[in-house]
Formats: C-alpha cells, structure tokens, sequence
C-alpha cells in the first residue's frame, strides 16, 4: 500500500485525447474486502446518509504514448471505495473549476456525504459510472453539483491517492459571466470564490488543496 500520493501519469491531454476501455470482467475482490464494504455501508446508514451501493469504475492499467492517456477498466462495486486503507484502485474524477478570471470554486462538503464529509474541496468530483469515459465523468459531475457548463476543459493528471484511490484530475475554465448561473447542489452546504493565487487562500485552503493547485499552475507539477 502507497504511503503517499503519486502522480502516475501527468498531462494536459485535450479531453478527447484521453481513451477509456471497458473489461467485462468484474473486479472480484477478497471476501474480507467486501465484508469492509458491507460494514462501510452500514456506518454510513446508521448515520443518516443516504448514499448506496452500485457499480463504478477501477483502473486496472493505464499508458501514454502520442499524446493519449489510455485508462484501462473494469466494474466493480462502489463501496470498495470506502474500505479503509485499501479502495482497491476505485476511480474517481475529479473537475477543479476556474472562473474566467482564475478565481478558484471551493464548495465544503456535506456532513452526510460518504467521502470527505465537512471538508472543502475544489470544483466538483465523483465516482465514474460503469460505461463512461472519466473525461466525461469531469462536465458531468460539474454540470450535476454546481450546474455550470465549462467553456473548455482539460485532462490534467491521473494522481494515486495513500489509500489507494485513483484520481483523474481534470481542470475547467468557464466563460466570462458563466458563474451568474451555478446552483449548488445538496451535497455541498456552502461554497465560495477563492482569489487566483493561492497564497491569498482563506485558511480552510488546506494542505492537500494548496498541493492540487500547484500541481495545476506548474508545468511539471510537484511532489504530492
């Protein structure tokens, strides 16, 4: 298991430079892993949330070569993602939102989400549906949290979180005037406009998102 996060492949990519290719075959994972999942579901219930079970995506390889990012796939179940220490290469995608004039979107989570309940985060994120390619699962999601409609999106990183998760990073610019249009969804409570440079952050902008911004303003990113 990771002890910290890594960079695995490192872009940008156009959107439509990024392939994704399904399996059909389900992740089976071990008994005492489903057994986590079944028990990380349950928790989640007994305190109200109303999140459920289904299938995702796990990334089961990946390579770049002229100028593609190529994710390999496979089903498998949604919980996974919640067992501790071990989300068993569970993808999610992640769609850091700029406004035109390079404001960052910030939204604190939920208290009842699964994932990160009560934390700020920045721009919208989720799990890729089965079938989906995650550059899409990016405008998606965005589209889905803040009911905002990018004017143009790029596909920044495929990051290895310390448990296991696997993130594609995607970064998303609107037009001028776009953000007169964002609703917020029920899985934030509040949100804000942090200033263009992150030294400027309120307090809330923590380690973890100060180290997302870098590795989205540098050109060869920094060490996670």
């Amino acid at each position: 298991m990771a002890s910290h996060a890594a960079i695995l492949a490192r872009g940008p990519w156009p959107a439509g430079a990024v392939d994704a290719r399904w399996s059909d075959d389900r992740f089976e994972p071990p008994p005492e892993k489903d057994a986590a999942a079944d028990a990380a579901i349950a928790a989640l219930h007994e305190r109200g949330s109303p999140s459920h079970d289904g299938v995702a995506a796990r990334l089961a390889g990946y390579d770049e070569r002229d100028g593609c990012l190529r994710l390999d796939l496979q089903p498998m179940r949604w919980a996974l993602r919640l067992v501790a220490h071990d989300a068993s290469h569970s993808l999610a995608a992640l769609c850091v939102t700029r406004r035109a004039d390079g404001a960052w979107l910030a939204g604190r989570r939920a208290a009842w989400l699964s994932t990160w309940p009560g934390r700020w985060a920045l721009g919208a994120g989720g799990a890729v549906d089965l079938g989906e390619s995650p550059a899409h699962t990016l405008t998606r999601e965005l589209e889905e949290e803040w009911a905002l409609t990018p004017a143009r999106t790029t596909v920044e990183a495929l990051i290895r979180l310390p448990h296991e998760m696997v993130m594609l990073v995607g970064q998303a610019w609107l037009a001028e005037g776009a953000e007169d249009t964002l609703a917020m969804d029920a899985e934030h409570d509040t949100f804000a406009w942090w200033p263009p440079d992150p030294a400027d952050w309120p307090p809330e902008g923590d380690g973890p998102l100060l180290r997302m911004a870098a590795l989205l303003t540098s050109t060869e990113g920094p060490n996670l």
